[in-house]
């Protein structure tokens, strides 16, 4: 099959398209024939470092796709051959840039009609990601405020929509140039260039703060920013825990939770793993409903994926890019 190579550790720069072994699934497991696949920042983290200790060389990248079951391992049930599905897979095992890829049957979902692959594709790793922050960690509620940070990306853009959908104010920041996207996808644009992020959020809510955060900048960002949780307030992580000291106890009492979506691989239970097909079920439903934009901004070639990874490495891309596979 058709697969984007990355030859050894650290040789980012050196992926190319190339042949490899078209893969077999095994008990409980599915053959997905690819036909789009999302990108995420984790690809250039991994491809540019010291890889996982599970890869072989060359190794494929990818972790999010959409597109046909192909052959069904041994003990899957519930699916059938030319079922249409999409899946977050497992950063430790051969990734979603090839034609191929063999995942688990209990983390894939079913794409609804009326969704296409390059949309559902676009939707696991930040659209779960976002899901898991808003809906299951902060339990956003209308009437509330929350702050999403990077609110033009792809985990941000998610959560500004989900937060707008359960009825929720959204402050969120970006560059000047993307105020008027934080505008559409329902957001009150903050610019983090020219104006002091915790002074606007207090401005903006008259002194009260926010009930919510979602944090995707690092630990310096999270933590100046766990100052304006209002008492009881949540802030969510994905790149580095605040400083939870610099807020005196038996004060606000804030909550911090962490997202890691694909650690629920290593470290979760069955019922964890599970929340990796039925939270993307319910993000699909809600694009299939017309309710969430799936927010695809870029379509590129399997051999354009390199290119558009150093694009997302530069942290100025708006949106999802998602590769074209196979038809």
């Amino acid at each position: 099959m058709r697969a984007l190579l990355l030859p050894a550790a650290g040789q980012f720069d050196a992926l190319q398209v190339g042949e490899a072994p078209r893969p077999q699934p095994g008990p409980g497991q599915v053959l997905i024939a690819v036909h789009a696949a999302g990108l995420n920042p984790v690809e250039y983290k991994v491809a540019g470092g010291d890889g996982i200790p599970t890869w072989g060389w060359p190794h494929i990248l990818g972790q999010d796709c959409a597109g046909v079951i192909a052959e069904l391992g041994e003990g899957v049930s519930g699916f059938a051959v030319g079922d249409r599905v999409a899946c977050h897979g497992d950063l430790a095992r051969e990734g979603s840039f090839a034609e191929y890829v063999v995942d688990d049957a209990d983390v894939i979902t079913r794409i609804p009609d009326g969704v296409d692959d390059v949309a559902a594709a676009a939707l696991p790793c930040a659209g779960m990601t976002a899901y898991q922050a808003i809906v299951h960690r902060l339990h956003v509620e209308a009437g509330q405020t929350v702050l999403v940070t990077a609110g033009a990306g792809g985990v941000g853009g998610y959560a500004i929509q989900l937060a707008r959908i359960a009825g929720a104010r959204v402050l969120a920041t970006a560059s000047a140039e993307n105020a008027d996207r934080l505008r559409t996808l329902g957001a009150e644009p903050i610019d983090y260039r020219s104006t002091d992020v915790a002074d606007e959020v207090r401005r903006l809510t008259d002194g009260r703060g926010v009930d919510g955060i979602l944090d995707v900048l690092g630990t310096d960002s999270a933590t100046t920013n766990l100052g304006l949780l209002v008492h009881g307030g949540g802030i969510v992580t994905i790149d580095g825990r605040p400083d939870i000291t610099t807020i005196p106890e038996l004060t606000t009492a804030p909550s911090v939770h962490e997202v890691a979506l694909g650690a629920a691989y290593q470290w979760g239970d069955a019922a964890a793993r599970r929340r990796l097909s039925t939270d993307l079920a319910a993000l699909l439903e809600l694009v299939a409903a017309g309710r969430l934009d799936p927010m695809v901004t870029r379509t590129v070639g399997l051999d354009e994926i390199p290119a558009a990874l150093h694009d997302l490495e530069g942290r100025h891309v708006t949106g999802k890019i998602v590769a074209r596979v196979t038809a």
